[in-house]
């Protein structure tokens, strides 16, 4: 045998045992990197597949904030849940499944009337397990239990509840991008095994025996795709809402259609904006928990969710063996061109099929392949393009060290000095915020692409503005800013230019908002806040992506500006503190378009703050005409 072709076979069977030992390893639960990974992934061929129409099998009652305006008050009072849970049976629902949990005892006359409100139709509450560890240990002795999540108790509704219910567990479990990647089926505590809040509407609602088998569940005969540890992959339908969701205000007042509800699984949760139950997904960077709860319900009742069972999980296992090796047998065969680009066609052949898998409903695992076959091509590459992988990886790493900072006004100074506010810096600095009122009811009915144009010119207005000015913008909050003046260093003048900013932007603003159509400059309005002070300035985030920014009482008090500028119907509410710095250097605002200085006390804060305040340009265009500037 020649030395070619005995360093091909060495190279051939050290890629086979370096991707077997990365498939071994990560499917026992080491190389924890790899889920952040395919969690990324896993987002990105969602995207690809699209939306898609849901089985009509669940409807969503959202306890919104339709029904807390309704009510005065959240959470809603025992009764006002009784009341809606008795109009949902009303409609006869096949099962009403409660996602809230009622662990506390409330009135008794509400608890009375809610214990009483379930037993009129079949009803699955919610219970939660409670966890010590992000990673639980297993114990090799319990053989397919082994890796179930093990709690150190669950929390589980009142007995006057669950005397006339089921109670299922309401857990997800989520990737370390937060994003719920599968909910398990089954939770255990050291002497007792629960279902899980899915799996037990589900079984309610089928009317079929529930098996639990070494390897599966089952309902009756049809065997539920589940993945190790007995846990359901989820397969998001959509953005929030593309379940069928009704407001519980609206099925109050009777003016829900009962083929809504009618033999159907009926799912009640709270998506108030309070109601802090929300998760990232690849569609929704804030879904209801109840949406992800009624998705894998949906999965159960309708088996259309995604397949990650034994038998794809070992075609899984060869795939990831094989294709590092037909790369690197390529590689090695052909140092050129052609071979790269044959490896390249392979890839992409590799990824499609992938994808097209997913879209199908089977989940093959991208991020382990992509860990198995990486290292080996990247060893056995050619030798010409090792000078330009370095460039390009010289490249990326900076465009990756300046993508970490959200405002581009900071990266010359960045690439002057990369440990810039790696110590954190006690500085003074004028802080300005800036919010739209109103916006948010106002994007409920607006197309998302009148919405996102919408808020690209309310950037754009401010970001000119503040670049003119000399500031900073730290962050874009959805429609609100963060501006910061004494970055990337103090000046003495940092006041003088945030005070002339912040009543330049409430004329600019005012004009934009006068300037859009009638039906939607009548809805918005704005507020500004702006303080001057000591703030800490630092960087922020994790090491993959961080960003500056600035904390401190500084920042609390002119964020909380803006509430006192709403509640006196004013646009502007500045400091008198950061007044008196701008003209310690002989600045002068235009104090004539302000209105003060007037005590105001600031939420969260003993004592009062001096502010002044600015009307606007235009009396008819003042907060109190928009109904929803308060937002």
């Amino acid at each position: 045998m020649s030395h070619r072709r005995l360093h091909i076979l060495v190279a051939l069977l050290c890629t086979g045992l370096w991707a077997g030992a990365i498939w071994l390893a990560h499917s026992n639960g080491y190389l924890r990197f790899l889920d952040r990974m395919e969690s990324a992934l896993t987002d990105a061929r969602t995207l690809a597949r699209g939306v898609k129409v849901p089985p009509d099998v669940v409807t969503i009652v959202a306890i919104d904030d339709n029904i807390v305006k309704l009510a005065g008050t959240y959470p809603l009072p025992r009764a006002e849940i009784a009341g809606i849970v008795e109009a949902i049976a009303r409609l006869e629902p096949k099962v009403i499944a409660v996602d809230l949990l009622l662990i506390d005892k409330g009135p008794a006359e509400g608890d009375a009337a809610l214990a009483k409100s379930f037993a009129t139709r079949p009803t699955v509450l919610a219970a939660a397990a409670v966890f010590s560890d992000t990673i639980q240990p297993s114990a090799e002795n319990d053989g397919p239990l082994a890796h179930l999540p093990k709690a150190d108790r669950f929390l589980l509704p009142l007995p006057a509840f669950a005397d006339h219910t089921e109670v299922g567990i309401a857990n997800v479990a989520t990737g370390q991008t937060g994003t719920p990647l599968s909910v398990p089926m089954l939770f255990r505590t050291h002497d007792r095994i629960e279902l899980s809040f899915p799996l037990r509407v589900a079984s309610v609602a089928i009317g079929e025996k529930l098996t639990i088998e070494p390897d599966r569940l089952k309902f009756g005969d049809r065997p539920i795709a589940t993945a190790s540890g007995y846990a359901l992959p989820l397969s998001y339908f959509g953005p929030r809402q593309t379940i069928r969701t009704v407001s519980a205000a609206n099925l109050i007042d009777g003016s829900i259609d009962k083929e809504a509800i009618a033999g159907r699984i009926i799912v009640l949760g709270a998506t108030a904006t309070g109601a802090g139950d929300f998760f990232p997904t690849p569609f929704d960077s804030l879904m209801p928990g109840v949406e992800i709860i009624s998705t894998a319900i949906t999965h159960l009742v309708a088996g259309d969710g995604l397949v990650r069972d034994r038998q794809v999980r070992i075609v899984e296992g060869i795939i990831t063996i094989l294709l590092p090796m037909l790369l690197v047998g390529l590689l090695a065969w052909r140092r050129n061109v052609m071979g790269l680009l044959t490896v390249s066609m392979i890839l992409l052949a590799w990824a499609l099929a992938n994808t097209v898998a997913f879209a199908h409903g089977i989940w093959f695992d991208a991020a382990t392949t992509m860990a198995a076959a990486v290292p080996p091509i990247v060893l056995f590459g050619t030798l010409q393009l090792w000078s330009g992988r370095r460039s390009a990886q010289h490249l990326a790493a900076q465009n990756k060290l300046l993508e970490q900072f959200h405002t581009p006004g900071l990266q010359e100074w960045l690439t002057r000095d990369p440990d810039f506010l790696l110590a954190p810096v006690r500085q003074n600095a004028a802080v300005v915020f800036v919010d739209l009122s109103g916006f948010t009811s106002l994007s409920e009915t607006l197309d998302p692409d009148a919405t996102r144009g919408l808020l690209q010119e309310f950037h754009a207005l401010v970001d000119k503005e503040v670049t003119r000015c000399g500031g900073v913008i730290t962050s874009f909050l959805g429609d609100g800013v963060m501006i910061l003046f004494g970055l990337p260093e103090a000046s003495a003048d940092d006041a003088a230019r945030a005070g002339q900013c912040s009543i330049a932007l409430c004329v600019k603003i005012e004009r934009w908002i006068a300037a859009l159509p009638p039906q939607i400059a009548a809805r918005i309005g704005f507020k500004i806040g702006a303080h001057f002070g000591p703030i800490i300035a630092s960087r922020l985030g994790g090491r993959n992506h961080q960003h500056i920014t600035a904390t401190g009482d500084t920042v609390n008090v002119a964020s909380r500006l803006m509430e006192v500028a709403a509640q006196h119907d004013v646009r502007l509410a500045l400091s008198d503190t950061l007044r008196i710095a701008a003209e310690s250097t002989g600045a002068r605002l235009k104090t004539g378009s302000l209105a003060g200085p007037v005590e105001a006390q600031i939420r969260g804060r003993s004592g009062t703050l001096a502010v002044w305040l600015w009307h606007g340009e235009h009396p008819k265009m003042d907060q109190r005409t928009h109904p929803n500037a308060a937002e």
